[in-house]
């Protein structure tokens, strides 16, 4: 499907407002998504940004053109992303931005654009920087920021946007389309908790770095199945190491210590669904989550604990610690 297709059929609002300002010549210089985890959030505000650049748009962009492939391959002098997925955004991530747009465009077109995906990892500073750009950009200069949480994002930033709120679609849906497409049944039930998109997530089931950490999760629940002594060794031994080794080798965005713990937290949620006799999602892995839950009596408490430790991940933590305490706390509360 393609994704002005996609965001026809499943987010009209936003393609209609934005349909509406291209051909009215009405663009806000500032543009904020907001959505729940696992809308398409950052390839919606790609996609935005490509259509004000397209060589070829009807209306939106044509995705197929030399500008819009330059977009996809951040090769276009005159656009920049900050990623908060990758990590809090700092005052000088911001500041970049300014010091380049303070400059002449470079490319033909003389438009420039920045995008700043999930807003609500910037730092105070990145933020005050950011607030003094909003205020006053230059000409020709357009901004799509977008976040998970609009609660976390100041007033401030929320008044000087136009805001575009993207709808979240049912998960059988998804995964349905997904499997349809020749996405497997087992990464189908994982991804969907994570991508709200079906084209997005048959192109992440191929990812190395979901395939990496699937495989380091699997290796988690098997190791969680064994005596504490043991399990406690497999994990320090053999899975944090290789966790570690994968984030600083892989180029997938996909690895990192968050969408590990999503994992982990989806199979405990399970585990405690199954231990409770309702039914569960992960029904690929149905034996693992059954083992869990004849093992593990106190899954409510180390469940709880999982989710502290992926809330504070993004500060200043060493989180090779604070995975290697979730462990522990897990085998000596269970096991």
């Amino acid at each position: 499907m393609r994704f002005q297709d996609y965001l026809q059929t499943y987010q009209p609002l936003v393609f209609q407002t934005f349909k509406n300002a291209l051909e009215s010549g009405r663009i806000s210089h500032a543009y904020l998504l907001s959505g729940e985890k696992g809308v398409p959030l950052l390839e919606t505000a790609t996609y935005l940004a490509k259509s004000l650049l397209c060589d070829h748009p009807n209306p939106l962009a044509c995705d197929e053109c030399l500008s819009c492939k330059r977009i996809s391959h951040h090769t276009y002098t005159d656009f920049i992303l900050l990623d908060g997925k990758e990590g809090q955004i700092k005052k000088g991530d911001v500041q970049e931005i300014v010091g380049d747009f303070s400059k002449t465009p470079l490319e033909a077109k003389g438009i420039m654009i920045y995008i700043i995906n999930l807003v609500e990892n910037m730092n105070v500073q990145a933020i005050n920087s950011l607030l003094k750009f909003l205020e006053e950009p230059p000409a020709n200069t357009y901004a799509f920021l977008t976040t998970e949480n609009e609660t976390k994002v100041l007033p401030t930033i929320l008044s000087r946007c136009e805001k575009l709120r993207m709808l979240l679609i049912p998960k059988d849906i998804i995964k349905k389309e997904a499997i349809e497409n020749g996405v497997k049944e087992e990464d189908a039930e994982l991804l969907v908790h994570f991508f709200n998109n079906a084209d997005i997530l048959k192109e992440k089931s191929m990812d190395e770095g979901y395939l990496i950490l699937k495989d380091l999760w699997l290796r988690t629940l098997d190791a969680l199945s064994k005596d504490s002594a043991t399990a406690i060794f497999v994990f320090e031994s053999g899975i944090l190491p290789a966790l570690n080794e994968a984030k600083k080798k892989s180029s997938s965005s996909f690895v990192n210590m968050q969408n590990y713990l999503d994992l982990l937290a989806l199979a405990f949620k399970d585990a405690l669904s199954k231990q409770e006799k309702q039914s569960v999602s992960l029904t690929s892995y149905i034996q693992k989550i059954t083992i869990l839950a004849n093992t593990l009596p106190h899954l409510g408490s180390s469940l709880a604990e999982i989710l502290k430790i992926r809330s504070i991940l993004n500060t200043n933590i060493n989180s090779s610690l604070a995975l290697m305490h979730l462990f522990l706390y897990i085998t000596e509360e269970n096991l």
